[in-house]
């Protein structure tokens, strides 16, 4: 529950980054630039989650899961309240997207440390040979808390005739800041953790697992980029997606909700088959069936009808499921209790953080790889096309 409520607020963001952002926080651009750099200050988050993962992962391992949770659900609910309490660029100009930005960093960080916390209380009080099922409940949260999110902005679009820009993107901001107070209450209500063998505290546990778990460390970051990259796109950029190919704000966010819908459904069941078969078989299906299932989905979404749309989205949302099922387990089960908290929260965070900096240094390498153009005129571009083979032709 306190993780659904977690995520209700970082999708919220999502959404509104994709519908309403760029009207509100930066008017005086085009739209296209505006929603890019709308969703420039949605990554900025990405940027604090390491950051959290590590701090939070510190503390957890070193005073204990359940503290370090209240802490983040905290900051996080404070800071979303806050956000649906900023005035615009209209009322108070370019302060209003740099408090913007500030407050997503806020909210980065206390996701940084959210996902590993509530995993590990998860797999760490489950029975034996359920630790795939219990992890799972995790990503049941996250897909609860996309849920609560498309819902919530679904119904308000609906009720204000699409309209989210004067007023109504502001509601699920303060619905999602006072919501908090209900995951607070679980939290601070959880049972106790089932007693362990006593460990003396590491000093410096991700250190520790630097110096012995580096290979894990290192193939748990790289599972964390691939699944990272495909769950946030799944949240933010298919929902932009709907709205450019000509479905409605109210469409879109019907396209998110069953999308997040079958999340829900299909991660406790590639979790349960994770303890029955492994879990590395049932992450290689899920990543091969997903990057499969891709090239199925853009196809389906651009016939612009709503029903084909409705099941691509439902299509691609259990497919996630496989592989975000069970990943917690997976993840936590490669470290000792030690070190875990810092070990899952470090490579889970960068791997995220590594989705939009990996992107871009694609971008920086094949600029690179390329030819400057610059200084050439379009004549001389035209010349050497025509040009080139001839030189490198054979006789033949």
């Amino acid at each position: 529950m306190g993780t659904a409520l977690e995520f209700y607020d970082f999708i919220i963001y999502g959404t509104a980054a994709a519908l309403v952002f760029p009207q509100v926080f930066f008017p005086q651009m085009d739209h296209l630039t505006a929603t890019l750099v709308a969703f420039s200050a949605f990554g900025a988050g990405f940027f604090a989650r390491p950051l959290g993962g590590l701090v939070f992962g510190h503390y957890g391992d070193r005073i204990g899961r359940q503290k370090v949770l209240v802490a983040t659900l905290l900051l996080m609910g404070l800071s979303t309240f806050l956000i649906g309490c900023l005035p615009g660029h209209a009322s108070i100009g370019v302060a209003a997207p740099i408090l913007l930005v500030l407050l997503r960093l806020v909210q980065g960080f206390a996701a940084g440390g959210e996902w590993g916390g509530a995993a590990l209380f998860g797999i760490e009080s489950a029975p034996p040979g359920r630790r795939g099922l219990w992890g799972s409940f995790t990503s049941m949260g996250i897909g609860v808390g996309g849920i609560l999110g498309a819902g919530v902005f679904a119904l308000v679009s609906a009720a204000y005739n699409d309209n989210l820009v004067d007023f109504a993107w502001r509601i699920p901001f303060w619905l999602g800041g006072t919501l908090v107070l209900i995951g607070l209450y679980a939290r601070l209500k959880a049972p106790a953790p089932v007693a362990q063998p006593a460990i003396k505290p590491v000093r410096a546990p991700l250190a520790e697992a630097l110096r012995q778990r580096p290979r894990q460390l290192l193939l748990c970051t790289g599972i964390a980029f691939g699944y990272c990259t495909i769950a946030y796109i799944g949240s933010t950029f298919f929902l932009t997606y709907a709205t450019q190919v000509g479905f409605s704000s109210t469409d879109a966010l019907m396209f998110d909700l069953t999308l997040s819908v079958a999340i829900v459904l299909s991660a406790p069941l590639f979790g349960h088959l994770s303890d029955r078969l492994g879990r590395r078989t049932v992450m290689v299906f899920g990543a091969l069936v997903m990057a499969l299932g891709l090239f199925a989905f853009f196809n389906l979404v651009d016939m612009q009808r709503f029903a084909v749309a409705l099941f691509a989205y439902s299509l691609t949302g259990a497919l996630m499921g496989a592989t975000q099922g069970p990943i917690p387990a997976f993840l936590g089960e490669q470290f000792p209790r030690s070190m875990r908290y810092s070990g899952i929260s470090a490579s889970y965070q960068i791997g995220a953080a590594l989705y939009g900096a990996g992107a871009l240094a694609l971008v920086a390498v094949c600029s690179l790889l390329l030819k400057e153009t610059a200084q050439m005129s379009m004549a001389q571009i035209d010349e050497e096309a025509i040009s080139q083979p001839l030189a490198t032709a054979s006789p033949h």
